[in-house]
């Protein structure tokens, strides 16, 4: 009889969680909570939780025995919730930018004429 353990790896049945599908998580909740803060920060936390996701996602599919199904949930909770907030943080980053125009065009047409340049 052959020992082919040596060249095998040993499934213990101990299963880990995923790397940063808690981070992914709160990231998506917290881009969600604060896209209404002029877009900007939570952008950027949306975009930093779709690319932990991506990667914890490739570690998932390529063994997905070694990880936990819970982590899994959270992963593609948080990446939801990624996604929901980058799309409303770039939509009212849009409205914030087109508000500013508006009101630049409003006040320099108000301000053709400086009061100062009168005297």
């Amino acid at each position: 009889m052959e020992n082919t353990s040596g060249s095998q790896q040993m499934n213990t049945g101990i299963q880990q969680t995923l790397p940063n599908s808690t981070a992914v998580l709160v990231l998506g909740i917290l881009s969600i909570a604060l896209c209404w803060c002029y877009g900007l920060f939570a952008l950027a936390m949306g975009i930093i939780a779709l690319v932990l996701s991506s990667k914890a996602k490739i570690a998932y599919s390529e063994n997905p025995d070694a990880y936990t199904l819970s982590s899994y949930k959270n992963l593609n909770a948080g990446r939801v919730c990624a996604i929901i907030g980058t799309v409303l943080s770039a939509l009212y980053l849009v409205i914030v930018i087109i508000y500013v125009l508006v009101v630049g065009v409003a006040l320099s047409a108000l301000f053709t004429q400086f009061p100062w340049e009168s005297l």
